[in-house]
């Protein structure tokens, strides 16, 4: 009674033929899988670094404490701007050396990248609270300031009274922080608050 149950057409096909196709739909899976494998691993190391360079312009700002502007002696104008900076919480080690100033006001504009003297195209770092080198923000309590000479930026006239500047300070992460200044209408003393 079993053998009424069969027919010629139930059986398995068996031989060299099937063994070749299955090996090679393994070999397709195997390739296929170390496609993949290597796929995701090249996308995870760049959204990591993608990652670790959205964090790092968004965290490693600098803070600006305070603006002082230096009057000049022969015209009521401000011939030098100094902010005093420190790092922001949680940022790494700011390197002011390869940070770079844009200096934008209603007569002038121009990119500041740090010297050791003050001409039209630079800014010079002080250090006033710093542990190691005076141009690295190593920790939150390092202070530095920042000289900008105005008076050289703007071809030789001073700001005047009343006048605005925008400073953005771009670190070496890309990390960016404006500060507006602005020059009181009335200037009195060698120095003001800007």
């Amino acid at each position: 009674m079993m053998d009424s149950l069969r027919s010629d057409d139930d059986r398995g096909q068996v031989g060299i033929g099937t063994l070749i196709i299955f090996i090679a739909l393994v070999l397709v899976a195997a390739v296929a899988a170390g496609v993949l494998i290597d796929t995701s691993g090249q996308l995870e190391s760049r959204a990591s670094d993608t990652g670790a360079d959205a964090q790092a312009e968004v965290s490693n700002q600098v803070e600006v404490i305070s603006a002082t502007g230096v009057a000049s002696d022969d015209t009521d104008g401000v011939e030098q701007i100094e902010l005093v900076v420190k790092k922001s919480p949680g940022a790494d080690p700011i390197d002011l050396r390869d940070a770079t100033i844009q200096y934008t006001s209603s007569s002038s504009s121009a990119t500041l990248s740090e010297s050791d003297s003050l001409d039209s195209s630079a800014f010079t770092v002080t250090g006033i609270s710093t542990t190691d080198t005076p141009e690295v923000l190593s920790s939150s309590s390092d202070r530095v300031r920042l000289t900008i000479d105005a008076n050289q930026v703007e071809g030789g006239s001073d700001l005047s009274a009343g006048s605005n500047v925008d400073l953005k300070i771009v670190d070496q992460s890309g990390a960016s922080t404006v500060y507006g200044v602005n020059i009181p209408d009335v200037l009195t003393g060698d120095y003001v608050s800007v």
